[in-house]
Order: C-alpha cells, then sequence, then structure tokens
C-alpha cells in the first residue's frame, strides 16, 4: 500500500490531493517528503473571513513537519498560493494542515503535545529530536485551541487558592472546579491580588458566576470580598487545611519562642528535634513518635498546651448539626482566649472573625470536598517540578491549563499516544 493511500485514510484534506513521495536530506537527515497540490479548479480560502478567492500568485515552496513515520522524519511539501479576497486584500491562503507562518503540522503539534503530557518538555524534544521552542509552540496552540472550545456548563463548585511561583514573592491565582467527578484548573492569573481575581469573574461571565453554589477559599480578605460581590448568592466555604495551618503556625511559632528560653535558662532543651512531632496528627505518628510524644506530654509546656488546644479543636470537624458546632467553636475561642499562649489567642480571634464563614463548612458537607483545592495544588507543584525551570509565567500558566485543564483537542482519526 502507498504511503499516500494511508495518508488518505487518516489525514484528508478538502481540496487537495497527495502527490509523489521521496526520500531526501532535510537537515543533513534523511526525511519523507510528501508533495501536496490543490484540486483541479479549487479557490484558495481568505484566513481571515474563510471565503474563497480568486489566485493571486503562489509563494516559493515550504515544507511542513509531519509526524514521524517508521524511523524517518516526514514532511509535507507545498507552495502555497495567496488569495485575493474583496474584503482584506492579499492573503496567503488558509492551509487544513497547519495556520500561519508555523512550519510544523496541527497533527504533529497534537501528537507533541500529547507526549509532553508523559514526558518533560525538555526530554519530548530530546527523544523526538526537535527542539524546546517547537514543543512549547506545539502545548500553546493545544491549550489555545482548548480554551477556545471548552465547555463551562456544569460548573457550581469552585476553589481559589495561590502558589508560590519562581524565587521571590510571586505569586499565581488559581481557580479550579471541584464539582465531584469534573475537577480541573479553570483560570490562572499573575499576583495574589482582588483585581486579579476580578479578572477571572470578568471572564468567566455573570451568567455563569450566577450558577456558582459553592465557593471554596482561604482567609485572605481579598479574596471574600470579591468573591462576596461576584458571587453573592455561593456559599463561601473556608477551606479546612487553610484553618489548620494557622494552629500549626501557632505552634510552632510557641515551640520556636520555648525553645530560645530555655537556652537562655541554661536547661535542658527537650523540645529538640521535636517540630515535627508536634505538627503531626498522633494517629500518623510512628511507634517511636508515639512514645516521645508520651514523655512530652507529661511536661507542663506551653508548646503542649498549644497542641492539645489543636487537638481539642479537632472535634469541631465531626459535629454533625450546625448549632452544636457554633457552640462548640464559641466555647472554644473563649477558653483560648483566657490562656497566655498569644499566638493561639491570634487564632482565636481570627476563628471568631470569620466565625459564619467557617460554619458554612457543615451547610456544604458532603456535597463539597475541604481537600479538593490542595489536591490540586499538589498537581501543579508536581507539573511545576517535572518541568524544570520555566522560562516566563505565561509559559507556567499554559504548562498548567495543559495538564490541569482538561481541555478538548483538535480532533483527529487517530491518537497519538
Amino acid at each position: 500500500m502507498l504511503i499516500k493511500t494511508l495518508l488518505n485514510k487518516v489525514e484528508r484534506f478538502k481540496s487537495f490531493v497527495y502527490g509523489s513521495v521521496c526520500v531526501m536530506l532535510v537537515g543533513g537527515t534523511e526525511a519523507l517528503v510528501i508533495d501536496i497540490e490543490p484540486r483541479r479548479n479549487s479557490r484558495p480560502i481568505c484566513p481571515e473571513c474563510s471565503k474563497p478567492g480568486t489566485i493571486y500568485d503562489r509563494q516559493p515552496v515550504r515544507l511542513f513537519e509531519y509526524l514521524p513515520i517508521w524511523t524517518f522524519k516526514a514532511f509535507f511539501r507545498y507552495a502555497p498560493r495567496r488569495v485575493k479576497c474583496p474584503e482584506h486584500g492579499v492573503k496567503v491562503e488558509a492551509l487544513p494542515w497547519a495556520y500561519g507562518k508555523e512550519r510544523t503540522t496541527i497533527a504533529y503539534q497534537v501528537y507533541l503535545a500529547r507526549w509532553a503530557k508523559r514526558l518533560s518538555w525538555q526530554e519530548t524534544a530530546r527523544v523526538l529530536e526537535t527542539s524546546w521552542d517547537t514543543v512549547f509552540r506545539a502545548v500553546k496552540f493545544v491549550v489555545d485551541y482548548g480554551l477556545a472550545h471548552r465547555s463551562l456548563e456544569g460548573v457550581t463548585e469552585i476553589g481559589v487558592d495561590e502558589v508560590a511561583v519562581f524565587k521571590g514573592h510571586k505569586y499565581l491565582t488559581l481557580v479550579y472546579q471541584v464539582n465531584a467527578g469534573a475537577r480541573r484548573l479553570l483560570w490562572s492569573g499573575p499576583e495574589r491580588k482582588a483585581k486579579t481575581l476580578l479578572q477571572f469573574f470578568k471572564e468567566f461571565g455573570p451568567e455563569n458566576s450566577a450558577k456558582l453554589k459553592f465557593v471554596c477559599s482561604d482567609m485572605w480578605a481579598g479574596y471574600l470580598k470579591v468573591i462576596a460581590k461576584k458571587a453573592p448568592q455561593a456559599l463561601n466555604v473556608l477551606d479546612r487545611f487553610h484553618i489548620m495551618r494557622k494552629f500549626n503556625e501557632a505552634i510552632d511559632e510557641i515551640r520556636r519562642s520555648e525553645v530560645k528560653q530555655l537556652k537562655a535558662d541554661d536547661q535542658q532543651n527537650v523540645l529538640e528535634r521535636k517540630r515535627w512531632l508536634l505538627l503531626k496528627r498522633p494517629e500518623n505518628l510512628s511507634e517511636k513518635q508515639t512514645a516521645s510524644m508520651g514523655d512530652l506530654l507529661k511536661l507542663n509546656l506551653a508548646s503542649i498546651k498549644g497542641y492539645l488546644l489543636r487537638e481539642d479543636f479537632q472535634r469541631f470537624w465531626d459535629y454533625r448539626r450546625f448549632n452544636f458546632a457554633e457552640k462548640f467553636l464559641e466555647n472554644w475561642v473563649t477558653r483560648t482566649l483566657q490562656t497566655d499562649l498569644e499566638p493561639m489567642k491570634k487564632v482565636a480571634r481570627m476563628l471568631r472573625k470569620h466565625k459564619p464563614l467557617i460554619l458554612n463548612w457543615f451547610k456544604a458537607k458532603g456535597q463539597m470536598s475541604s481537600g479538593a483545592v490542595e489536591g490540586m495544588n499538589l498537581k501543579v507543584k508536581l507539573t511545576m517540578r517535572k518541568a524544570y525551570g520555566f522560562r516566563t509565567l505565561k509559559c507556567l500558566q499554559i504548562a498548567l491549563y495543559h495538564e490541569l485543564g482538561k481541555l478538548p483537542e483538535p480532533e483527529y482519526l487517530h491518537r497519538f499516544c
């Protein structure tokens, strides 16, 4: 069977036919070159309005890299026509296998983008004997196509968070869809500002925003203000992970202060190498750590008092009735404010300030997972690590959409991997 017969099975282009196939040197390497010619009496298509026009002239022959065939690289060879459009003037015709000045075919770009999900971009470029920039352009094309063709129907639950990127205090605001069975990255924007989240709601649209039922976020005032303004009907649920992280930060602050005091008093440092012992949940401790914790619990330490307050608060998440949970929360805050542990008192004041939003967790319980956002954040960090150094923030955003956006791809008769 001829190669062009196979190509007609999987890559047939309207108004174009395959010509001769030969092996020739391209860039110093033997490659398959497949000629393409327009059908007789066919008219070129204007790339601006997609309407046929008259032939103005033809450009020099160009090579468009196609999928590798066996051990050979493959190229389409074609001399593009220029179309004279009554509305847009003289333009290079629209080609069904490539776009603009791109020298790789759409099929090859989808092929590269699929492999870039399995391997790092650099490894994809090395294995397929191309450049990192070619892989980047392929992924960008697939992402741009996906963002333009994705559906936002059924988005009723979103999670908002930020991740640190690059060196210094640089952040990326991320918005996820966290509906059960449909979790994906919806949007990303530079910096951690209220106007960043406002931009998301602007692009998301008022109609989609009005359909939101739950929004999961941390306690940053900028996010809370924007969510209340743009999605007032949605139940804003404060993420349990972020709340408990505040407890751990307070315990760690108490421990550091206590270690300094023990050293100043020239006493035995019983808290040496005990940081993670205090931060881990009891059920996650090893047998040796459990024994060490038992010894610490016998001591009258401020760190242990903070630890016990945190473990006492864990009961809050086990309540099933809203009014009982509210009563427990207020009681815990009152008791904590009577202690001399300033970091824990700071947490107590924070909980009282955000009490309505914290109690929303019970209204949404069973319908929204508080761990969904952190699970997506973990995938974000893995994507960043796999890439080993994106050059720009825009490049990083493209990689995250590609990995986590669950975007539709251009349709082809064959799958690549």
